[in-house]
């Protein structure tokens, strides 16, 4: 099937912003205003773009414009393209100040609460030429992320299937049960999880690597979760605990300043799965700017293992 020709010289960028901002007030005269046009000169640009795609990309109406079936689809990929070129933009200003590389690190909720942000610092006084940029995911989306070139490093609770990525331990985290205080469930010695499974929960939302692990492990006891709120962040957890809606498990490095900020009390767990590997991810095609990020990271968890280890 052959791809048809167009007139590329009708496609503009300002005259793909004007009609993705067209599509997304549903008015002509707001969208010419949004691009700095005037009226009759943004009419023109849209009727040429129509005229260069062979077909109309809004029907005209007395309240607006409404996007056509190929208007929908170029919207899409203007957007696309849109966006894309905000991010030259913003590179070559970079350049112009001295950043040589955008490093792209999508990363799970835990890691970036519990370890990152020092490592992250460490990293922009150690390469200022290099901008790294973070994101909160999920730890499937993190790996899909890394595996689909969205991202450049991932760093994710062991769990995600791997296969085709480069891999490499990056610390360890416990999750301990964090519960109003005075409720029956308080002491000091680990619990069993599974002594937990008659009380209400409170958890991240769908997706979590945490939240799949305590649905395998009450499966496997025989029971299911109860669950009463999910939430996307442990701070909104720790809030619905204060409230005593319901109990939570988060990691002892989130738990600590929950329970001092929001006055409950915390409990470790007995169940091996309550520690977690939480690994680092590149592409086998990465380049040396990306295995530098990656090996800084990985050394600096050792260099912490080591100083943990004397400390004891």
């Amino acid at each position: 099937m052959s791809t048809p020709s167009y007139n590329l010289a009708r496609f503009d960028f300002v005259s793909v912003r004007l009609a993705v901002a067209c599509a997304r007030t549903g008015n002509l005269t707001q969208a010419a205003r949004e691009c700095h046009l005037v009226l009759p000169a943004a009419s023109r640009r849209l009727r040429d773009l129509e005229r260069a795609l062979g077909g109309p990309l809004f029907d005209r109406h007395s309240r607006g414009l409404t996007p056509t079936a190929l208007g929908r689809a170029f919207m899409k990929q203007g957007m696309a393209i849109l966006q894309e070129l905000d991010n030259l933009m913003a590179e070559l200003h970079d350049a112009r100040q001295g950043i040589a590389r955008h490093l792209h690190v999508c990363s799970s909720t835990a890691a970036i609460i519990q370890f990152l942000p020092p490592l992250l610092a460490d990293y922009a006084s150690l390469r200022p030429e290099v901008q790294v940029e973070l994101e909160e995911q999920v730890s499937e989306q993190v790996v899909a992320s890394v595996r689909e070139g969205r991202a450049d490093v991932g760093v994710f609770v062991r769990g995600p299937e791997t296969h085709g990525l480069e891999v490499c331990e990056f610390r360890q985290d416990e999750l301990v049960l964090i519960l109003p205080k005075g409720h029956r469930l308080g002491g000091r010695g680990p619990l069993p999880f599974a002594m937990t499974l008659d009380e209400p929960w409170i958890t991240l939302n769908a997706g979590a690597a945490l939240l799949q692990a305590q649905q395998q492990a009450a499966m496997a006891a025989g029971r299911t979760l109860k669950l009463r709120m999910q939430v996307r962040s442990f701070d909104a957890v720790g809030h619905m605990v204060a409230a005593g809606l319901g109990l939570a498990i988060v990691p002892k490095g989130v738990a600590l300043p929950l329970v001092r900020a929001k006055a409950l009390q915390w409990r470790a767990l007995s169940d091996a799965w309550a520690t977690r590997q939480v690994q680092l991810c590149v592409r086998t095609d990465a380049d040396l700017a990306v295995k530098e990020l990656r090996d800084f990271l990985r050394s600096s968890s050792q260099n912490a293992k080591t100083r943990q280890a004397r400390l004891k």
